[in-house]
């Protein structure tokens, strides 16, 4: 089955400065993590979505309907969301970038996606927004503490200390599991920050200054890893 993706791309006649991979959250690839994808084309970048339910009837759920949401995750298998993946790096590849030049982010459920992609394949860089699965595998994969010695792409994290999913203890794990691979890796927490506070789209949640930091953070990583 193909995969459907979603691209974005700068305008204007300036060279790329790269490729990114951008991951949906839960409800899918919905109008904000389009936005992003456009967030990202406005900064430089080419960025694509994979859709990574659409083996599924629904593929975008209302911010109001967990029990949808939470539905269409557990029917996710990591070696079809791995394919999903490879399927958006393929599609970058054919633009001409080569997995050095090319970066993946990912939020909530594709957190846990965009980590485990950055153990999987030596890309430019990778970010993860709150991010799932540390201490307990998701989708198939192992658990992100598990496998954090083994990233093969230079990996920054963002978590929010709010988080009742992702507890703090956790988080620290992961950054003392990380710092033992052979790349760079940091975390980023922030005190006021929930599940989900880089999403504007969800006013419960959203945190503005959690998020514009995140955001300029992972633009600087990215910056500083992927190749030229």
């Amino acid at each position: 089955m193909t995969t459907r993706l979603t691209f974005r791309e700068p305008s204007g006649g300036a060279a790329p400065r790269g490729g990114v991979v951008v991951i949906q959250e839960a409800f899918g690839v919905t109008d904000h993590i389009v936005d992003v994808c456009r967030r990202f084309a406005d900064a430089g970048w080419v960025a694509v979505a994979p859709h990574l339910f659409h083996r599924q009837n629904k593929q975008i759920h209302d911010y109001t309907d967990m029990k949808a949401a939470m539905s269409s995750i557990g029917s996710l298998k990591a070696d079809e969301v791995d394919s999903d993946v490879d399927a958006a790096l393929g599609a970058l590849a054919e633009r001409g970038f080569e997995p050095t030049q090319c970066a993946i982010v990912g939020f909530c459920m594709g957190g846990t996606v965009a980590f485990h992609t950055a153990v999987r394949r030596p890309l430019g860089a990778a970010a993860t927004f709150y991010g799932g699965g540390i201490d307990k595998g998701r989708f198939g994969y192992p658990t992100m503490l598990s496998v954090a010695d083994a990233l093969q792409t230079p990996w920054h994290g963002f978590f929010g200390d709010l988080d009742k999913g992702i507890p703090t203890s956790e988080v620290e794990q992961l950054r003392t599991a990380a710092a033992t691979s052979p790349v760079a890796t940091d975390i980023t927490r922030y005190a006021q920050g929930d599940h989900g506070f880089h999403c504007d789209d969800r006013p419960a949640v959203y945190n503005a200054d959690a998020s514009a930091d995140a955001w300029s953070k992972t633009l600087d990583w990215f910056d500083a890893h992927v190749a030229r």
